[in-house]
């Protein structure tokens, strides 16, 4: 078997559904399994995954026992040659495997893969490829400045060796994985993808960006960024210094100063989005299912849009390539649209605006006339 693809999942039954969709799109032909981990969510991810997707392994655990113990309990089951371990509220293209790993065979010192992600406006996500934090850069991501931080000297569309990809996904052989002993535990979220890719590099393999594929990662959806975030983010830096650097009074109150911090550099509102007059359908498969959606539209070209009025513009799983929809999502430019994707075979559509606030899912059923 080529490749095993691990995702962990807590209540984002809908993403999920979208992601799984597209991950089978992408191992098409590529000796493969998918093994979905749910840590003990509240809503019906579970009958989801064995309704729609019976071929799909599926772990269920009886409580939440973080990113790195979950993660590791799944890739405990995984065949693959390669391990890929992949966020539930991503959607990947259907060459994005092909591609990567014919990349990583030709690679005799592999460390661990990632690729170019944006988020749900299409917007480039610069933690994809990062450089090991160090305590000025991690005071610096607190600050908005975020240049030594991320891997900026690395262009967004290159293939570079970086020190740190994101977990979201992370491409290793299988090998690797087990020769690290997985995620170390005592990250329950946050930094344990860091504490990885830095052993991985001690190992002497060298880690990769690959900027040729473009990973969409809606990102906000369980995680937004607030106290608790910017508590357990600076927590986890304070864990990786003091596993891998000696540790010092200056580290320490980082983290503590970070901490109390947090609220002042935060958004002092909540983000407000335009209102929606109009949800806009391209070129859906089906017009009979929408004939008695109100507020909805149906378009063959942007330009049937009316300027001034806010749209959230359903791209169409159902027709298009998730490749398409991707490149649509990344490269159009018109003034108050947002994006959402309708995965195929459902009535719901989601997307996430921008990339600190939780995602969105719109049932068809709230548009009936």
């Amino acid at each position: 078997m080529k490749i095993s693809v691990v995702i962990l999942n807590y209540n984002v039954r809908f993403f999920l559904e979208l992601c799984l969709q597209s991950v089978q799109a992408s191992l098409k032909g590529i000796s493969s399994e998918i093994i979905v981990i749910d840590n003990n969510s509240s809503d019906d991810s579970c009958t989801m995954v064995k309704s729609l997707f019976p071929e799909v392994k599926l772990i269920e655990n009886n409580e939440n026992i973080g990113f790195s113990k979950g993660n590791n309990l799944a890739t405990g089951l995984a065949k693959g040659e390669y391990l890929c371990i992949l966020n539930p509220d991503t959607v990947v293209a259907e060459d994005t495997f092909q591609k990567i790993l014919k990349f990583s065979d030709t690679k005799t010192n592999l460390g661990i893969v990632g690729c170019r992600f944006m988020d749900g406006s299409g917007k480039f996500l610069p933690e994809c490829k990062r450089n090991i934090p160090k305590l000025s850069s991690a005071l610096g991501k607190l600050l908005g400045n975020g240049k030594s931080y991320y891997a900026t000297a690395v262009d967004q569309n290159s293939i570079a060796e970086v020190a740190v990809l994101t977990g979201a996904f992370m491409l290793m052989r299988r090998e690797l994985f087990t020769a690290l002993n997985g995620f170390d535990e005592d990250f329950f979220m946050y930094g344990e993808d860091i504490d990885l890719c830095y052993r991985a590099l001690k190992m002497n393999r060298n880690n990769y960006y690959y900027g040729a594929s473009t990973l969409l990662h809606f990102k906000g959806e369980s995680s937004p960024k607030n106290k608790i975030y910017y508590k357990r983010f600076y927590k986890a830096m304070q864990l990786f210094h003091s596993k891998h650097f000696e540790s010092n009074f200056l580290m320490r109150w980082a983290v503590n100063t970070a901490t109390k911090m947090a609220p002042y550099f935060m958004s002092s509102s909540p983000i407000i989005l335009a209102n929606r007059k109009e949800i806009a359908f391209l070129n859906p498969h089906s017009d009979e299912a929408l004939v008695n959606l109100k507020n909805a539209s149906i378009i063959k070209s942007l330009e049937m849009l009316t300027p001034g009025v806010s749209y959230d513009l359903v791209l169409d799983a159902n027709v298009e390539t998730f490749k398409a929809i991707l490149n649509k999502i990344s490269t159009t430019s018109f003034p108050r649209i947002s994006f959402k994707i309708w995965p195929k075979n459902s009535q719901y559509c989601v997307g996430s605006d921008v990339s600190n606030q939780r995602g969105e899912v719109v049932l068809f059923s709230e548009f009936l006339s």
